[in-house]
């Protein structure tokens, strides 16, 4: 049974006034007075990542007696184990004494979630770096946050860290340390910044009994003299930032009412873990009918990105937005915003004070030790008895792998139906997020070495949908971020996009549908590469380890579908040209796709409330021949409610004819005839940009068939008064198709589908037999099944949305 939560106002370490509850150490802890506090800033221009000249040096490990220990800290790993904690630790004894004249650089780390263990002083512009391992551990050496004072401008300083432990780094591909001055915070508002040249990452000779160690050492110059300066491997998020953004939100009247924050449970050192629930105040059992979605972050403390993306998810979901209220209205939230909370007090990378990684912990029922692991499953559970789960998400960050990207769990026969498919949120969030989010770096094999995690674990549990969402310490190699870093508003603003993905993948619209179609394609193309027998070139291969959160195979998309036949075996001319040939097949899918995603960008851009009503008629067609969609979403697109009852889409099936008044009828003339199986050229064609012009009184240009020869479709296509149709987009597809123009399409043996046309006087008489005809084969309002008007009619609309499973959805 697991215990009630306790309100935040009955917390005994956060008055009604807002204060802090007071951070509790390890009792050997030295920890300085001083309140570190950094401002926010973002810079101009993305930054970019270092360029390796070739000539960087790899400065050689200084053993102990040579050079000069200018700062040590012994105290904190004295003890086999965690004993007992207390509140602002020991007070910190002067490390150096510095006098009148000296200009050695002046270090410091005991403060909240710093980390740094020992400086020698090589030579005046020269120290060496030595980094505290992960409390009551000996391994785990990455993160590091100090302080450096007495600076001096303008001069050469070398910086080396000596006992990293891991030979691959996102150092060596031009990742930068992170800087930061208070004479710049104050003078200039300039917050956090790469900084570093002749950044080099290279295994050293320090190493003993077969452990092998890794240096990164880098050059720069201190901005001002006599400043208080920082370092550190990823943006810092304290647990203290965490309390005043806790504080804020109770003392705000109108998010109070929709957040009420909890303690989840103390910690090892009695610090708490929170736990938020999210959602708009409810009526009767409408609260019941909402389903949950579950999101965790630093269980890893050194992943300090993780704490900006969660920002990032809470400032948009907590924000006075329409899609926020939407989310709110139909979701039950609950968020444990800093799982370790020891940890990141007191500056490890991965483990808890009781020396474990908890991400290997979510099997285990040791309370005692591991308590924040324990509460966060049984409270899971307990939601699970009360509503159904459709999304579980644990943040971390990836030391090793750049852009974002996400983990999932699937099984080799995955359940159709679309909020049950776990690699479809992923693919939404990379059409939403572009240049940050990766989707071919996604994952979906289950691992043995990762049974105790927390996506597995939940996953057995039952939650389908059970993800690690990675986002790389370093920044992106996409699109127009490529080569960059993250900032911090990148990172919250992948916060931001997983909520857009989260209501896109909901309530499934256009877009939804167009990733389906995308991933079929995308596991066709698997399939055939593995029945050729050959690895993988689209999904990258994964360079995690067995100290990594991530999956070490290179998983293969076509394994959950089942290859009736064998492999025969081929000469490898008669391999190599059949490979060539489907990859050409393949080709000319995803162009079609691209183009499909280019139609809906134009069309809507916000990609929310699409108007069907107000779509041409050839791009209808188009569109309704070469997206295959369930039943209930062609019922939503192929009749789209009008003023005056309901019309058809033009190609969906089963074929209507739209209900029109006489005096309509009349007016309706000149048809263009294309084949049913319109390709993305002939559609194209009818983009031209010649062909999107309005005429002098504001009626467009209207194209003339020969009724008699009917062997070409004239240059001129009636399309809707849109102003977005003149676009680079549809420009760009009209340019590539000038070879078609004279081409004929009419003597195609397919059958032809008619567009209708504006009122021309002078085709009454050659239009009106070819009406008749069409009434002729179509079937008449009469005999149209009741079933399909009355479900067209009962289109929800998307701000009640309830995320049912569809069992007809594919």
């Amino acid at each position: 049974m697991v215990p009630h939560l306790h309100a935040l106002q009955n917390l005994p370490g956060l008055s009604s006034a807002g204060q802090l509850s007071l951070v509790h150490w390890p009792h050997q802890c030295e920890v300085i007075r001083d309140r570190i506090e950094h401002i926010d800033w973002t810079p101009p221009r993305p930054e970019p990542l270092y360029t390796p000249t070739g000539l960087e040096m790899k400065p050689s490990y200084q053993p102990a007696g040579e050079g000069t220990v200018i700062y040590l800290t012994e105290e904190a790993n004295k003890d086999s184990g965690f004993v007992h904690s207390r509140v602002r630790g020991l007070s910190p004894s002067k490390q150096i004494l510095h006098q009148n004249g000296d200009n050695t650089l002046i270090f410091e780390a005991r403060f909240e979630s710093g980390n740094l263990q020992k400086v020698v002083k090589v030579n005046e512009f020269e120290y060496q770096l030595t980094l505290r391992t992960d409390l009551y551990t000996s391994k785990y050496t990455q993160w590091y946050y100090f302080q450096v004072s007495n600076t001096q401008a303008g001069m050469p300083y070398r910086f080396t860290i000596v006992n990293f432990t891991k030979p691959n780094s996102l150092y060596k591909r031009g990742m930068r340390p992170l800087l930061y001055s208070e004479a710049d915070a104050k003078k200039h508002n300039v917050g956090w910044r790469r900084t570093g040249n002749e950044i080099k990452y290279y295994r050293n000779n320090a190493g003993q009994g077969g452990q092998q160690y890794f240096s990164l050492t880098w050059t720069f110059q201190f901005p001002h003299n006599r400043d208080t300066c920082y370092f550190a491997h990823c943006y810092p998020y304290t647990y203290s930032n965490l309390q005043e953004y806790l504080v804020a939100i109770s003392k705000d009247p109108v998010k109070s009412k929709f957040c009420k924050i909890h303690i989840l449970c103390h910690s090892l050192a009695r610090n708490i873990v929170y736990v938020l629930t999210i959602t708009n105040p409810h009526e009767g059992d409408k609260d019941t009918k909402r389903k949950a979605v579950i999101l965790t972050a630093r269980v890893h403390p050194g992943e300090t990105n993780t704490s900006w993306i969660m920002k990032g998810f809470l400032d948009y979901i907590l924000g006075n937005s329409g899609n926020a209220q939407v989310l709110r209205d139909n979701f039950v939230f609950k968020v444990v915003p800093m799982l370790n909370p020891d940890g990141v007090i007191v500056g490890n990378h991965r483990c808890s004070l009781a020396g474990q990684d908890l991400n290997r912990k979510y099997k285990s029922n040791l309370k005692e030790f591991y308590p924040s692991i324990w509460y966060t499953r049984n409270m899971i559970k307990r939601v699970m008895e009360e509503r159904d789960i459709l999304l579980y998400c644990d943040f971390h960050g990836h030391n090793r792998k750049k852009n974002v990207f996400v983990y999932g769990c699937e099984r080799k026969q995955q359940a159709k139906a679309p909020n049950l498919h776990p690699r479809v949120f992923p693919l939404l969030l990379s059409k939403i997020c572009p240049d940050k989010f990766s989707f071919p770096d996604c994952r979906f094999r289950v691992q043995k070495s990762k049974e105790g995690t927390g996506r597995v674990v939940m996953w057995k549990m039952g939650i389908s949908n059970s993800y690690t969402l990675e986002a790389s310490i370093c920044g992106s190699k996409l699109g127009q971020r490529r080569s960059t870093h993250f900032n911090t508003k990148d990172l919250e603003s992948v916060g931001h996009h997983f909520c857009d993905a989260l209501l896109d993948y909901c309530v499934p619209n256009m877009k939804y549908y167009l990733c389906l179609k995308e991933h079929e394609e995308m596991v066709k193309q698997q399939a055939k590469v593995n029945s050729e027998g050959l690895n993988s070139d689209v999904l990258d291969r994964d360079s995690s380890t067995q100290t990594s959160n991530s999956s070490d195979s290179c998983d293969l998309v076509a394994h959950q579908l089942k290859l009736g036949t064998k492999i025969k075996t081929k000469t490898s001319g008669e391999h190599i040209h059949r490979i060539a040939k489907d990859r050409s097949r393949e080709s000319k899918n995803t162009q079609g796709i691209e183009t499909l995603h280019k139609i809906f960008q134009e069309l809507d851009p916000v990609g929310r409330d699409l108007n069907w009503g107000t779509i041409p008629q050839p791009i209808e067609h188009f569109i309704s021949q070469n997206l295959f969609l369930p039943p209930t979403a062609l019922q939503e697109m192929c009749y789209a409610s009008e003023r005056g009852g309901v019309r058809p889409v033009s190609g969906c099936h089963p074929p209507k004819m739209e209900s029109r008044s006489r005096e309509k009828e009349e007016k309706i003339h000149h048809r263009v005839k294309l084949p049913i199986t319109a390709s993305v050229k002939q559609v194209g064609e009818c983009f031209s940009s010649k062909r999107l012009t309005h005429g002098a009184e504001g009626n467009h240009e209207k194209p003339s068939v020969s009724q008699e020869s009917k062997k070409s479709v004239s240059h001129a296509v009636v399309l809707a008064t849109r102003e977005n149709f003149h676009s680079s987009s549809f420009n760009l597809i009209s340019q590539k198709m000038k070879k078609y123009e004279s081409k004929s399409v009419s003597n195609s043996p397919e059958k032809t589908f008619e567009y209708s046309k504006g009122h021309d006087p002078n085709a009454k008489s050659s239009s009106s037999k070819e009406e008749r005809k069409m009434k002729e084969r179509l079937p008449s309002k009469a005999t149209r099944p009741s079933k399909n008007k009355t479900a067209n009619q009962d289109i929800r609309p998307r701000s009640t949305f309830k995320c049912e499973e569809e069992s007809s959805h594919v």
